[in-house]
């Protein structure tokens, strides 16, 4: 548990940075501070709290346009002065409209991306399947997206025995998107498979 306490307030005149991160994709989302009771709130209510320095007062991130920060955890770093909190963010959370307050561009090709995509599946599943390849892919039935899936690896293989290094990108793509289909329409959620990933790794690190 974070202790208040133990923080260093008066370096920088009462108030810690605190950095917000998606807990899911990692993606950094904004930069804010908090003095103490902005902290306090934080932790008693589970909605991320600043302050603001040119308002001179406390505010609730999402008061006034609904997209509000859970708090899943709170850690500080070496020194004591600064924050991390680590959120599930309902809604964009700049003022823009966007995801980030830093520019998305940055991100576009990283591998967080697939967290983005993920996204992307779950809306386009709420959308018409005249318009939406997913939500055409998801009507056909779990027996079609398992023959996709099998498909692209399929093209993945034929592919990785040739030269041309653009198609077997492409090929991979195609494999990445159609599993991630057939996660979403068995509930699995990639920070899982992540999850399971890491633990393996973890345990085989442990038995050398």
């Amino acid at each position: 548990m974070l202790d208040i306490n133990t923080l260093d307030f008066e370096k920088s005149n009462g108030l810690l940075p605190a950095v917000v991160q998606d807990s899911t994709t990692l993606q950094v989302l904004m930069l804010g501070y908090m003095n103490r009771e902005a902290l306090q709130r934080t932790k008693e209510t589970g909605r991320v709290w600043f302050f603001s320095r040119s308002k001179n007062r406390l505010w609730e991130k999402g008061e006034t346009s609904g997209n509000y920060l859970n708090v899943k955890e709170i850690s500080v770093d070496c020194d004591q002065d600064t924050l991390l909190l680590q959120v599930v963010p309902e809604g964009p959370v700049c003022h823009r409209g966007t995801t980030s307050c830093f520019d998305e561009e940055i991100r576009a090709a990283g591998p967080d991306f697939l967290y983005q995509l993920e996204a992307i599946i779950r809306q386009r599943a709420g959308e018409d399947s005249s318009v939406s390849y997913t939500r055409k892919l998801l009507d056909r039935g779990l027996d079609r997206m398992a023959q996709k899936v099998g498909e692209e690896a399929v093209e993945v293989v034929i592919s990785a025995k040739n030269d041309d290094l653009q198609l077997l990108k492409g090929e991979m793509a195609d494999l990445l998107y159609h599993l991630m289909v057939l996660m979403y329409a068995k509930g699995i959620r990639l920070s899982e498979v992540s999850e399971v990933l890491r633990q393996r790794h973890k345990a085989r690190t442990s038995a050398q």
